[in-house]
């Protein structure tokens, strides 16, 4: 198996109105290798939420090539992949971690962990397994049958990482993660990154904080759509 998990190579993303085009991302070129935990900065409206976009396949770029290796050791370009095969390689390879949560109210914490199953195989039985262990991992199992306005706000970002995690993706995509987070709280969802990262997991962050950035193993900078910096950094 390839140790090259992502390779971008010229990426660009124009959006178009009637009367204006704007270039979102211009020739991005990146490879990620598996177990990398990669924080990408920037100023607001550069260009990093695009390009967390294009990497998660919600948005497709429009030119260059998105070559994603999977569990078959071949690589398959996601930017001319179906909608529908885009659709179970989320489901399949992906993991999103976003700022606001987005927990569903009227389901316990058990059951929007269990959403992160949805589209995956398996039996009952290993699903609750699943579901357990992820909870486990995030400190928030005595919380499972809580409703997400009965918990903290770190409390919720614990659960909504434990979805993300639950199906073992190949890739966890975060988004600004501890951005509505206090100080103690975005330690402990960093603490939680990292340990994920120790044990194996590909992160990709987005953040402002260049504090938690430092605690990636690789920062990548983009500045008005372009990448000017990727460096790997000793922790």
């Amino acid at each position: 198996m390839t140790d090259t998990l992502i390779d971008l190579q010229k990426i660009t993303r124009l959006y178009r109105s009637d009367d204006v085009e704007t270039t979102a991302l211009h020739n991005i070129s990146l490879t990620i290798k598996r177990g990398e935990f990669v924080a990408i900065m920037g100023p607001s409206g550069c260009g990093k939420s695009t390009l967390l976009n294009v990497l998660g396949t919600i948005d497709r770029p429009t030119s260059g090539a998105y070559l994603f290796a999977n569990e078959d050791g071949k690589s398959h370009d996601l930017a001319r992949m179906s909608e529908k095969n885009l659709a179970k390689h989320r489901a399949r390879h992906l993991g999103f971690i976003f700022q606001s949560f987005n927990l569903v109210d009227d389901l316990t914490i058990y059951e929007n962990i269990e959403l992160g199953l949805l589209y995956r195989d398996g039996r009952k039985g290993s699903r609750r397994q699943a579901i357990e262990g992820a909870m486990d991992k995030v400190g928030i199992a005595h919380r499972a049958r809580h409703f997400p306005h009965q918990l903290s706000g770190g409390q919720q970002q614990r659960a909504a990482i434990a979805r993300a995690i639950v199906g073992q993706p190949d890739l966890i995509l975060a988004d600004e993660p501890t951005g509505n987070l206090d100080t103690e709280n975005g330690a402990q969802v960093m603490d939680i990154l990292k340990g994920l990262n120790k044990g194996g997991a590909t992160i990709i962050m987005v953040t402002h904080s260049q504090s938690h950035a430092d605690q990636a193993t690789r920062q990548v900078d983009i500045l008005d759509g372009q990448l000017v910096a990727s460096v790997a950094q000793v922790l």
